[in-house]
């Protein structure tokens, strides 16, 4: 399958495009896709499965009513307390999304139109960028944990005409005011550029904080349930082209401003269902739980959309997973007994520090495969994982992909091959890796250098909002022909790709590059280290030093026996360092979790 998705895309990519709902067909007369890398060629273009004409809210939703599949279960929803949980169907979910696409067209908002949603996990947030997606208008997810500041943004970059949000949200034992960061997000808008949407739909979320304590703009401010619940059940579907835009998601840039990631319809809706059905061998019955948000792209691709468009039942969580203990996770899986279960290696190794009692005290035989998002996960960490959480006997999908990419790119396929404890293996379908040294040029065989991509694939951004020359120059001008990821990675004689980290978050000590991640892996190595966190820090002599944050596994004390071991652990594994490796001062403070920190400077060789 992957040699064809190489030497035959359009073959490759045609037939498993078919399975989905086309009111039109893409021109089967041409490629499938046509793309330029090159900017010495012309401007960067990506184009798939150009005329033809779908609704990814249609394949995700009405295809499964109309083929007899409505009554199965979509959404298990756990929200922040023990207790409360819905469940919607297939059928349950196409009717509020139905509902909410009427009131948007009602409000005016058209195709193209931009619509921007700060919610917490809560079902009527997919829900919403569904409707979207049924009309037309762009949906633009914000991660409710963002400040005012960041929402205004994110407002004004877009021009967002609708904005629809929440009263308040529950994390842990503590409310979060929404309406009231929404509020002032809303006055920097108009002091800034003298912009605000005109219309603020804001749902109920009761069982965090009363209406009467939610402060109340007449006229721009609409409770959800009051406005919605009247409108039709049935919403006519927008026709999409292929390439029309289907959302924007806001990631960091190095400038400072975020970037608005652009996707469009026709490839992103086939790369998350196909990344989605082989990457977790999802299978009828089975009950698949990602942990993310939909604020970011995992959730996006891996709780809105390729779940759905695979028709399959998931877990949606509004909660926190060290509350009310940190058994929470292990009592969700046992409950609904989830089979699929992808999460990030940050909460991998924070509950790894409380000790195994709180995960083996839960029925986990549900679970048969694992997965990892978010970040590179150490070998300690992926082993912890598969030996407690999966019981030594679930596959682990370390994926490596990332908010431009559209969905998993580096993967092992669960079967297929071998796994290797913190690396990511081998490319998914249409994705064709290659390592560049310094001077741009591809190596062969066993290498380090730099993570680019020969090729496009149907998933990838088109562009970035408003700004098609920094996209060009963000990911295509380092090396014209190739899209550059920005990462790091060692490559095997086998072929498996390990990610080291991004190649801009390195530091310079003595005239050598040290890669933050190699330092932070070197030091989670350790057996009592649990979390790490490596910065760098101005030094007069040397350039830059390296402070390094551990958390340690839970009952173990800093001693200087054990600075010492974790001192020769990164000797020892960062190549760079090898003897030449000081640690000048040591700094010892003790939180709650027994955190120590490390002030490391490298000799000058």
């Amino acid at each position: 399958m992957y040699k064809q998705s190489i030497e035959d895309p359009s073959t490759f990519w045609g037939n498993i495009a078919s399975q989905f709902y086309w009111k039109r067909k893409w021109d089967t007369s041409k490629p499938i896709c046509s793309y330029n890398f090159d900017i010495r060629q012309g401007p960067v273009s990506i184009e798939w499965f150009k005329g033809g004409y779908t609704n990814i809210c249609y394949n995700a939703l009405d295809k499964h009513v109309n083929e007899g599949r409505g009554d199965n279960v979509a959404i298990l929803w756990e929200g922040n307390q023990v207790g409360q949980e819905l469940r919607l169907t297939y059928r349950d979910v196409l009717k509020k999304t139905c509902q909410l696409a009427n009131y948007l067209r009602k409000r005016g908002v058209k195709k193209g139109d931009r619509v921007c949603i700060y919610m917490p996990m809560v079902p009527e947030l997919p829900i919403a960028m569904l409707a979207c997606a049924r009309i037309g208008a762009i949906h633009s997810v914000v991660f409710g944990g963002f400040s005012a500041e960041s929402l205004a943004g994110r407002i004004l970059d877009c021009k967002s005409d609708v904005l629809l949000s929440c009263s308040a949200v529950q994390r842990g034992n503590k409310a979060l005011n929404l309406k009231a960061i929404v509020d002032e997000a809303l006055m920097l808008c108009k002091q800034k550029e003298n912009f605000t949407p005109g219309t603020c739909l804001i749902y109920d979320n009761a069982n965090a904080v009363p209406r009467s304590k939610v402060n109340w703009v007449a006229g721009r401010d609409l409770w959800w349930q009051d406005e919605v619940r009247s409108c039709s059940t049935e919403a006519p579907v927008e026709w999409m082209e292929a390439e029309d835009p289907l959302f924007l998601l806001y990631t960091s840039g190095s400038t400072g401003k975020p970037k608005g990631v652009l996707h469009t319809v026709g490839g992103y809706m086939v790369y998350a269902a196909t990344t989605f059905k082989y990457v977790f061998d999802y299978q009828p019955g089975d009950v698949f739980w990602c942990t993310a948000d939909c604020g970011w792209i995992t959730g996006h691709t891996y709780i809105c959309y390729g779940p759905m468009l695979n028709g399959a039942t998931q877990v949606v969580f509004e909660g926190v997973p060290m509350y009310p203990s940190p058994s929470r996770w292990w009592e969700i899986i046992e409950k609904y007994k989830v089979s699929i279960f992808y999460t990030a290696p940050t909460a991998i190794r924070s509950l790894e520090a409380l000790g195994d009692k709180h995960v083996i005290k839960h029925d986990r035989s549900s679970l048969r495969l694992l997965g990892t998002v978010g970040e590179a996960i150490n070998a300690k960490a992926w082993l912890w994982y598969h030996r407690v959480v999966g019981e030594g006997r679930c596959p682990i999908v370390d994926t490596w992909w990332q908010t431009e990419t559209g969905g998993i790119m580096i993967t092992p396929l669960p079967g297929a091959w071998c796994l290797k404890p913190g690396s990511a293996t081998l490319p998914f379908f249409g994705v064709e890796p290659v390592v560049l040294d310094q001077e741009g040029k591809p190596q062969d065989g066993p290498c380090a250098g730099y993570l680019c991509i020969k090729g496009a694939w149907p998933g990838m951004a088109r562009t970035l909002y408003g700004d098609h020359q920094r996209f060009a120059e963000t990911y295509f001008t380092t090396w014209p022909g190739y899209y550059v990821t920005g990462d790091g990675c060692q490559r095997e004689a086998n072929g498996y790709i390990t990610l080291t980290g991004r190649v801009d978050d390195v530091v310079n000590v003595s005239g050598h590059r040290i890669s933050i991640g190699e330092v932070e892996s070197a030091l989670t190595s350790h057996k009592s280290c649990a979390e790490t966190a490596a910065v760098a820090f101005d030094h007069d002599v040397k350039g830059q030093g390296i402070y390094a944050f551990v958390t340690l596994v839970e009952g173990v004390s800093p001693t200087e026996k054990l600075k010492d071991e974790i001192k020769a652990a990164v000797r020892r594994e960062v190549s760079c360092l090898g003897k030449h490796c000081a640690f000048r001062r040591i700094f010892v403070s003790l939180g709650q979790q027994g955190i120590f920190l490390l002030r490391l400077t490298i000799e000058g060789l």
